[in-house]
């Protein structure tokens, strides 16, 4: 089983003789590292809209290209999680406010799950990745959720 190790840091300070920026852009400084990573990885803002998304995360989650899924709600932006079952139902309203990028954003603290995706048009049994997020903080307020994800 792969393991995956996450550690966070606090906003980067800025030099002594450079303008202080605002802690509010915590979000913006994260889409330039999700986005350029060779890890699967999503970063979601409060409003669940995807942020950034690493090439190999729109692969491994069946998604298409990166600007295919940027600025679409998660759930709307072709996701297709289905239960462990095995008629692979969709998951429901309910089930699918409790995945690790949601509960991290709803909660304010690390989730992890996994997670059962089936790409367009498929009748396979679909893939297994576990996924580990974190909320993304701005002034002490959640403002987005930072995912990594590992096939099972």
């Amino acid at each position: 089983m792969a393991h995956v190790e996450l550690s966070l840091s606090e906003v980067f300070s800025p030099a002594a003789d450079t303008p202080a920026e605002p802690e509010s852009d915590n979000v913006g400084q994260w889409s330039s590292t999700v986005s350029h990573a060779a890890e699967p990885c999503l970063l979601i803002d409060a409003d669940t809209t995807v942020v950034a998304i690493s090439s190999s995360g729109c692969e491994l989650l069946c998604l298409g290209a990166p600007e295919d899924v940027i600025g679409y709600p998660l759930l709307d932006g072709g996701l297709r999680l289905v239960d462990f079952t095995a008629n692979k139902s969709e998951l429901t309203e309910q089930e699918t406010d409790k995945i690790p990028p949601l509960l991290a954003l709803h909660s304010g603290r690390l989730a992890r799950g996994l997670l059962r995706v089936q790409g367009p048009g498929e009748d396979g049994p679909g893939i297994t990745v576990d996924a580990i997020s974190t909320p993304v903080l701005t002034d002490g307020a959640v403002a987005g959720s930072l995912t990594f994800f590992s096939e099972v």
